[in-house]
């Protein structure tokens, strides 16, 4: 076993994470689903479902219900051919059986499959990979309404928003919109949500409006929570 690779099962919940790392990572879900921010681009990563996070790759990730994942940590060079595009895609077929079995093998503490797993999940996922050579042909894109898409999201303040709650409403996928985001709003569509959501705050603290009414119209979770964000501004 490289000692540079570690398996685990991880358990994700509600409450956000934000970090980069040094090294590759590679998601597996297992079940639930895991809503992730990778340099901008959202991914989801959902049972069957999978992504590999490239050294250095900010990202911000939560999951509103719970999602179990296989995570493998590695060093070893030959994942930098699998990054490169960041939303999640189905892993190769064979390696969704070997991911379910590795995780069965954590859970057991057996120790061959976690001593050879990890290059056993690399050599499964790496012959089923088959990167794009070219580009797809270009199509005329779908325009997106912002502004209306802003009173949308301003009318759902009581209720959790994710990326692909907007997407929806523009009929793109969450990493298409992910990327509009970036390229036509300067940034990520999370970072573009809080952005709407402090504003609207901001409009109503302006009118005279309470700190705890104001909170409760535009979803802070308490008045504190509230001012701490008018703060940072």
């Amino acid at each position: 076993m490289d000692t540079s690779d570690q398996l685990s099962l991880r358990r994700y919940g509600a409450s956000p994470g934000s970090h980069s790392h040094d090294h590759f990572q590679i998601l597996l879900g297992l079940s639930g689903a895991l809503e992730l921010e990778v340099e901008g681009r959202s991914v989801r990563v959902a049972s069957g479902g999978g992504c590999v996070i490239a050294p250095g790759d900010h990202h911000d990730f939560e999951s509103l219900h719970g999602s179990l994942c296989l995570v493998l940590d590695s060093a070893h060079p030959a994942w930098a051919l699998c990054t490169g595009r960041h939303d999640a895609t189905p892993p190769p077929a064979q390696a969704l059986p070997l991911a379910h079995y590795l995780a069965s093998a954590l859970q057991q503490g057996r120790p061959l499959a976690l001593a050879h797993g990890p290059a056993l999940l690399r050599e499964a996922w790496l012959a089923g990979w088959r990167p794009e050579s070219t580009p797809p042909p270009a199509t005329r894109r779908r325009p997106i309404d912002w502004p209306a898409l802003q009173q949308w999201a301003a009318r759902q303040w009581h209720t959790e928003i994710t990326v692909a709650d907007l997407a929806a409403q523009v009929h793109l996928s969450p990493s298409q919109f992910a990327a509009r985001c970036r390229e036509e709003q300067g940034q990520g569509a999370m970072a573009w949500l809080r952005s709407l959501r402090l504003e609207h705050a901001q409009l109503l603290r302006s009118g005279g409006m309470s700190v705890a009414e104001v909170a409760r119209r535009t979803g802070y979770r308490s008045p504190s929570a509230l001012t701490a964000a008018l703060r940072r501004g």
